[in-house]
């Protein structure tokens, strides 16, 4: 298709010289000043490497690249409306190399909403797909339009535009937490899911505004990182459909529309021109009380999908630039969702730098995890790639050198980098290992017992031959799986209101249901059940490396059996909160593990390289020193010992009891005039720490116990 000839009208030289136009049109104080008369708007080329749009004095600045394009055009809407009052080609001499930029003056932000048309070839078998009839969404926008309201979708093909954002939030002299890796308590929930149950009692349920109305009970739990599921904008109405009368949607996010813009939906207000603001505001509060905000995000693939997929940005602005492409121009999908960006080119490549240059320089964000991050590593072929530049380029990139990136090691296709992801010591991982084998231990399986060992100590075997500090995020559980709770109350997964039959969600979840299915009333059962989760989580705030656990976890919260509920916004993924009075038991047992974590620092850390005769860490079967594991063996003993210069020695013992039986365990003797006392027993929650009589205790069936060493 080609582009109608548009007259561009050169505005006269002795004008400007006289000033005549900078007097009609712009303060004196203005020295840009239009260059040429397009379609009724004073324009001039722009500032070609600021990308998206700008908002500059006397007018707005729009720059966008294609390498494939003939031409582009700038479309302006009224809020709301579907089609364009103005249309304005990019001259052919405002273009440079190719990059697109134009200063159109005189436009209110508020007054507009704004697209691109873009034309090219279409040759499908190389990738090129151009399509002039498309309205197409900014890559680099910073808002946008058309999904604003939850579950109600624009309807139409063409629903995205973008808005021109004011950056003028005030943050003052907040400075930002910059905790330690080694202290990090991450607590992983999504947006809306956390407040949107009436029993949350929130004044603005399913916002940023919600969760940041639940800062004090993020505070009395004790966790100092929130990492909140996806919030780029993404469209929750996409594959939409009603199984059994229930609404099903695209409820987790990981389906990036556009990844500037905040998701406007989970804004409680209407922030026209200041988008974004709420989520400021979150962010300021929590990092001003210590707490650090973390995004998930999904750079492996967009919402765009496939072949069959919709199309309103990175298709029509370069195809086969974007995604990576088979020979025969179909597209690869390492990440199960239809496509995979081609995040090693280098125009991705920087996009998605720039992006998160843009998510820290004015959010303030403190960290990132990456989906399906070995995506990121794969070459323009799909192959994996030795030293991905992308990788590289964000662990050593300055304006990220205080953000912590956390790569989920593995993609949907098979590649699973635990312990071998590029990293530069730099980047730390999600531990797919320490997830399966803990929770294989913890019911009781044989063979377990050293897997489990090395989990605890930091798992030493996957990372110290790489020397990686503080590589491993230990999680139980995650948004993906099974909750802690329904981890001890389910064999098998229960997905059938997922509509696939419950074909979908994994099968090797490694739960145990202790004895009954499901819900039930027999209390042997439920005790059995929350001394199970009393369990994983003592081990895992026992456990060397950063600690991460789902938000509802600690008041026994449960999808009802469901481990794939991301289409499910109702009742399955809702935090019930009416579970925090009925389980506070529970919810105390979390704050005092959470509480001792922070108390020793030996176990977070190896400090001093031990102390009062012992190594760092040691192993210990039921009796002292004897911690070569067999297939047999079902209880762990590991000995933390550190000593802190001018502080007294720090030493932590925890016993481990996965088997069925009562064990009688002796402990490591200590130096005259110390004493081992009980600070956590899972059998008996909330008793009163109590001293261990002669090095030797008597360890309850499937229960934990933490001694610390005392004068």
């Amino acid at each position: 298709m080609t582009t109608p000839r548009t007259e561009v009208k050169r505005i006269p030289k002795e004008q400007e010289s006289k000033g005549q136009v900078e007097k009609l049109i712009l303060p004196r104080t203005i020295h840009l000043v239009p260059m040429d008369r397009l379609c009724g708007y004073d324009v001039r080329p722009g500032f070609y490497e600021i990308n998206g749009a700008t908002a500059i004095p006397g007018g707005v600045n729009f720059t966008v690249s294609s390498v494939g394009a003939t031409s582009i055009e700038l479309l302006l809407f009224h809020r709301g409306e579907e089609e364009p009052y103005a249309e304005l080609p990019f001259p052919k001499h405002y273009r440079i190399g190719h990059v697109y930029s134009m200063i159109v003056f005189k436009l209110n932000i508020e007054e507009f909403e704004y697209a691109y048309r873009v034309d090219g070839p279409y040759e499908p078998e190389r990738g090129l797909i151009f399509d002039r009839s498309k309205y197409l969404l900014d890559p680099y926008a910073k808002a946008v339009t058309g999904q604003s309201e939850w579950g109600v979708s624009a309807g139409g093909g063409q629903q995205y535009r973008a808005r021109v954002v004011k950056d003028d939030f005030e943050w003052g002299t907040l400075r930002q937490p910059l905790l330690p890796m080694e202290d990090l308590i991450i607590y992983e929930l999504h947006v809306r899911g956390f407040t949107m149950d009436p029993s949350s009692r929130v004044v603005h349920p399913g916002t940023f505004a919600g969760l940041r109305e639940k800062l004090p009970y993020l505070l009395e739990l004790g966790v100092n990182v929130v990492e909140l599921m996806p919030i780029f904008e993404f469209n929750e109405m996409q594959d939409y459909r009603q199984v059994e009368g229930e609404a099903l949607c695209n409820y987790w996010g990981y389906n990036t529309v556009s990844f500037f813009a905040p998701n406007t939906s989970y804004s409680a207000s209407e922030e026209y021109n200041k988008e974004g603001n709420e989520l400021k505001s979150l962010i300021q509060d929590f990092n001003s009380h210590g707490i650090e905000v973390y995004l998930d995000v999904v750079f492996n693939h967009t919402a765009e999908g496939n072949e069959d997929g919709p199309f309103f940005s990175f298709k029509g602005f370069d195809n086969n630039i974007y995604y990576l492409l088979t020979p025969e121009g179909k597209y690869y999908n390492f990440s199960g969702c239809g496509n995979s960006l081609n995040c090693n080119h280098p125009i991705v490549h920087q996009m998605i730098l720039d992006c998160l240059r843009y998510w820290v320089t004015t959010y303030r964000i403190n960290g990132f995890r990456f989906d399906l991050a070995s995506i990121l590593g794969r070459n323009e072929d799909g192959m994996p790639m030795n030293k991905p530049p992308l990788l590289q380029s964000l662990a050593f990139d300055p304006i990220l050198g205080d953000v912590k990136l956390i790569a989920e090691a593995w993609d949907a296709a098979g590649l699973y980098q635990v312990g071998t992801f590029p990293a530069w010591n730099r980047w730390a991982e999600w531990n797919g290992r320490y997830r399966d084998d803990m929770r294989r231990y913890l019911k009781g399986d044989g063979g377990l017992a050293q897997a489990a060992a090395q989990r605890i100590v930091g798992s030493r075997d996957i990372y110290e031959e790489h020397s990686r500090e503080n590589a491993s995020v230990n999680f139980i559980t995650c948004h993906d799986g099974f909750t802690l709770y329904d981890l001890y109350s389910y064999n098998e997964k229960h997905n059938e209101k997922n509509g696939w039959n419950n074909t979908d969600g994994a099968n090797d979840n490694n739960s145990w249901n202790c004895g009954v299915e499901g819900e039930t009333k027999n209390e042997e059962v439920l005790s059995l059940r929350h001394r199970m989760m009393r369990n994983a989580f003592a081990l895992l705030m026992c456990s060397r490396g950063i600690p991460m656990f789902l938000a509802g976890d600690e008041f026994c919260n449960t999808q009802f059996g469901n481990n794939n509920a991301y289409c499910q916004d109702n009742a399955i993924s809702w935090l019930n909160w009416e579970l925090l009075e009925k389980n506070r038991d529970m919810f105390r047992f979390f704050q005092h593990m959470i509480r001792l974590r922070k108390e020793y620092r030996v176990l977070r850390a190896n400090v001093s390289g031990g102390a009062c005769g012992f190594p760092d860490v040691s192993f210990h079967g039921v009796e002292p020193w004897k911690g070569s594991f067999g297939d047999s063996d079902r209880y762990v003993g590991v000995l933390f010992a550190g000593q802190e210069k001018g502080m007294r020695p720090q030493l932590v013992y925890v016993a481990s009891n996965a088997y069925w039986e009562e064990l009688l365990v002796k402990l490591p003797p200590l130096p005259g005039g110390m004493g081992w006392e009980c600070a956590a027993d899972t059998w008996e929650e909330g008793r009163k720490p109590w001293r261990a009589k002669q090095n030797e205790i008597r360890i309850r069936p499937r229960s934990v116990m933490v001694f610390v060493g005392r004068q």
